[in-house]
């Protein structure tokens, strides 16, 4: 087991920092604003958004959504090690972290790829233009965060003397923004119409 000296800087400084809360609640609110958009065209054109969403996968976005889930999970275990001073674990969570953005993002390219084979794509009608475009927004803030995750864990395994908590504990609010804004895309894209 790898020990490691976990810095703090303040007990009123937010996990991440300022500027990453900041980044968080601007993206809900993107999204969010997007979502309602959504919902209000969707009672404009019921019939053409009800049609358009039977064309999509529920068993392919639950599966995502437990990728998801389950690699939030791994990423508070990562956090919670470090803090222990146990790199080790620590870094297999976050590769475990990692895995299931990886398979949340394979799964939604075999998804993307069957759309595109049957015509559904951006400008078939307003309920795809809304899937494609928040979808491939998520998709770009998941590689954002896998980045991200790749950067902290070539980090841990570089600088076992020290490491910053806060670095760490930024990766992990990002990711878990990556996760809930999943968890209020695919109730009302795949379920509410």
């Amino acid at each position: 087991m790898n020990k490691t000296v976990v810095d703090y800087k303040n007990f009123y400084y937010p996990p991440g920092g300022i500027l990453m809360w900041i980044i968080i609640f601007l993206e809900l609110i993107t999204f969010g604003a997007a979502l309602v958009a959504m919902v209000y065209y969707g009672k404009l054109e019921a019939d053409v958004f009800h049609a358009s969403r039977l064309h999509l996968n529920t068993t392919i976005g639950t599966i995502n959504t437990i990728f998801l889930i389950t690699s939030g999970f791994f990423m508070a275990n990562s956090v919670s090690f470090l803090k222990e001073g146990n790199i080790t674990k620590a870094s297999l969570f976050l590769k475990l972290t990692m895995l299931g953005g990886l398979l949340f993002l394979g799964l939604k390219g075999f998804e993307y790829y069957e759309k595109i084979e049957a015509g559904l794509t951006i400008g078939n009608n307003t309920f795809f233009t809304f899937y494609w475009m928040l979808t491939l927004f998520h998709v770009i803030h998941v590689l954002v965060g896998l980045v991200i995750l790749a950067s902290v864990y070539m980090g841990l395994k570089k600088n076992k003397l020290k490491i910053i908590i806060e670095d760490v504990e930024a990766s992990a609010a990002f990711w878990h923004m990556c996760d809930l804004i999943w968890l209020l895309l695919f109730p009302i894209i795949y379920l509410l119409f």
